[in-house]
């Protein structure tokens, strides 16, 4: 028995039935591709992690040791000689910032007890004693509320009570309280309470996440392994830029041209990214650490460095920096100058950044935005496991910004 064809309606359901289960297929296995990326980076992080810090560091230093080749000097002399300079850096950041980043992070450790028991008390007695502008706010408001609600009982027809009465008396006497009378003392007691018990977890999750990278071997191990891979990038840069195309498991074809255009724009938002991005965070936690120092903020040099760490994230690190910075000021002085004055230096850091070090150091070449950097380091830090999976998140962002561009968003122009 043969079936009739299908109409023409009833093919074009079939084909959107299909091309929706193909989708979904594609998702899942999408969803799958990346969910196994995850776990194999997991397991490879001890191998991985110093690899990508080594093309992290010869990206950032082979601008250096070409300026040194052109200066007459091979380059192997050229890389040593940029090496025995970092070495005197890192000697003189640990014999004269370390000793001094330790002993502040651990009278910083010391005295978070006490900051969160002052700043608790800073909040009730703020509840309990409004500032002046905020308490003129509050008694406008209680006045115009006062207003509505007697313009609202003399318009009812239900009858008022005289101004004589007891229950009179008693509710003027409720309606002097004092304007914090709004804020729920309880409420603030249960917000710092769950702050007090919240930001323990918080810490002890960002040290887990941190020890899910490698045993203190590995991390030993790959510590001493970044200066060898560093080395050996920035030797065969040459032979890596002329020949890297040529170990490509794909024959000569159009396929292989187009792969290689594709990996070597990659490569280029990299360079930029990471260089632009790690000038642009050295620039802001040195300005950070200055500019808190001169305002006699305690633990300046520890934001400062800190700065330098979380800036690597844009927007996101900035905004860290300044919480804990306020933070620390409100329960240090108790005043309104010093949390003004670290907004002030937050600004002025900003400004600079906004106006003279982002234009000059990246110049509009990482075509990666900064929002986008943010999805795709919480993308990364969560689908692909812990920090090496928001190094990694980076790369794959703009392997799929050059792809989608290439073949999605940018239509070939076509000649007439």
């Amino acid at each position: 028995m043969s079936f009739p064809p299908p109409t023409a309606r009833q093919a074009h359901l079939i084909w959107l039935a299909l091309t929706g289960l193909a989708v979904a297929v594609l998702i899942a296995l999408a969803v799958a591709l990346i969910w196994s990326l995850g776990r194999v980076v997991d397991i490879l992080s001890p191998v991985l992690w110093p690899l990508a810090i080594a093309g992290v560091l010869s990206y950032l230093l082979d601008p250096v040791v070409d300026f040194l080749e052109h200066r007459s000097l091979s380059r192997p002399r050229a890389i040593i000689m940029v090496f025995m300079v970092a070495l005197l850096l890192v000697t003189t950041f640990f014999a004269n910032v370390v000793p001094q980043l330790v002993s502040e992070t651990r009278q910083l450790a010391a005295r978070v007890p006490a900051y969160t028991e002052r700043l608790q008390r800073r909040l009730e007695h703020w509840a309990n004693h409004p500032p002046a502008l905020l308490k003129r706010f509050l008694e406008k408001e209680k006045t115009r509320v006062d207003e509505a609600g007697s313009n609202l009982a003399t318009n009812s027809s239900t009858p008022l009570m005289t101004t004589n009465s007891p229950d009179s008396g008693m509710s003027s006497t409720n309606l002097a309280t004092t304007p914090s009378s709004s804020l729920n003392r309880q409420t603030l007691e249960t917000a710092t309470g769950w702050l007090a018990k919240v930001l323990p977890q918080i810490g002890a999750w960002i040290f887990g996440q941190v020890g899910r990278v490698a045993s203190w071997f590995g991390i030993f191990a790959g510590l001493a392994l970044i200066p060898v891979y560093t080395f050996y990038f920035l030797l065969e840069k040459r032979g890596i830029s002329a020949r890297w195309s040529d170990y490509l498991p794909v024959t000569d074809s159009g396929f292989k041209t187009e792969l290689v255009f594709v990996l070597t724009s990659i490569n280029s938002y990299l360079i930029a990214f990471f260089r632009g991005q790690v000038l642009v965070a050295i620039c802001d936690g040195v300005l950070y650490g200055v500019g808190f120092l001169l305002i006699g903020l305690p633990y300046a040099l520890l934001i400062g460095v800190t700065a330098i760490v979380l800036t690597m994230i844009p927007f996101l690190g900035a905004i860290v920096t300044c919480v804990g910075a306020l933070i620390i000021a409100l329960v240090q002085f108790g005043d309104w100058l010093h949390p003004l004055l670290v907004l002030l230096v937050f600004g002025c850091v900003q400004a600079l950044e906004g106006l003279v070090i982002s234009p000059r150091v990246m110049g509009g070449r990482v075509g990666l935005h900064p929002v986008t950097i943010i999805i795709a380091l919480m993308v990364g830090t969560t689908l692909l496991g812990g920090l090496l999976g928001g190094i990694l998140a980076i790369p794959l962002t703009a392997a799929l910004r050059v792809i989608m561009f290439r073949y999605v968003w940018k239509r070939p122009v076509t000649g007439h």
